[in-house]
């Protein structure tokens, strides 16, 4: 893992560029969290520190990817959208492996009205006995209760499904408002590790809407254009962490200047 130098000089948007600026799903979302971290990020080069990698998560997603794709060769369903009734299989596509690269690739679609480019690296897509597709998202976690999709916190999670139902959409794909996530929970219960991790898995049906994407898209690059820095979101951490810092050090700093 790289370390964090805490400011940087590249993928930065210029306002006087003309040519489209790329932005990433975890970006716009962030806007959506806290416009000033989002400005701070995007236009000063100063981002909020990277998290610690999910080792298992990222384990669990690629082996799931795996499973998956054993059935998409074959172009029948998993036994598990079978359970839960969903006439689908896997789509197979020849860009797949680009779509699913969310560090350099992705799914992207230039936004005109705002000249930026949105890109997401997906999970997984199913097409359904109508030619509709349906964007799949796989979430892994360990908790005693069972998974939903109904935190609050988890409404990131929904915003993520709805970003790629607009990227396909504007990728010229017929794309189903209901999304699905495949949520993966570590049994808890068991007498001893024994060197193995059981779970439990579920299929969460959601209906999303990207109507609010492109409203979005212009509300970011207004922000990106401008020399103001925006308010802090609501809730975030970062920014109060920030101001308490500042105004902790408020006092050494005028007593080293005096």
């Amino acid at each position: 893992m790289p370390s964090y130098s805490g400011i940087r000089t590249r993928n930065l948007f210029n306002p006087s560029s003309k040519e489209p600026f790329t932005l990433s799903r975890t970006k716009l979302d962030l806007f959506i969290k806290c416009p000033r971290c989002f400005y701070l990020d995007l236009r000063l080069g100063v981002g909020q520190p990277p998290g610690y990698p999910f080792s298992l998560n990222n384990a669990v997603d690629g082996l799931m990817k795996k499973e998956f794709d054993i059935y998409r060769a074959d172009k029948t369903a998993h036994p598990l959208m079978a359970a839960y009734g969903i006439s689908a299989v896997p789509f197979a596509h020849a860009k797949l492996d680009e779509w699913r690269d969310a560090r350099t690739r992705g799914v992207k679609a230039l936004h005109e009205p705002s000249n930026l480019i949105l890109r997401g690296g997906i999970d997984d897509v199913w097409v359904n006995s109508e030619g509709d597709l349906h964007i799949v998202d796989y979430k892994a976690t360990a908790k005693a209760s069972e998974v939903t999709i109904d935190e609050e916190w988890q409404g990131g999670y929904k915003r993520q499904i709805e970003i790629y139902q607009w990227l396909f959409r504007h990728n010229g794909f017929k794309v189903s408002p209901i999304g699905y996530f495949v949520y993966v929970n570590g049994k808890m219960d068991r007498k001893a590790f024994d060197a193995k991790l059981e779970f439990d898995v579920k299929i969460l049906p959601y209906e999303g809407s990207d109507s609010w994407v492109d409203e979005a898209l212009m509300k970011a690059k207004a922000y990106l254009v401008s020399a103001k820095i925006p308010s802090p979101g609501s809730d975030c951490e970062f920014c109060d962490y920030r101001e308490a810092v500042r105004e902790v050090l408020q006092p050494f700093l005028k007593e080293k200047s005096a």
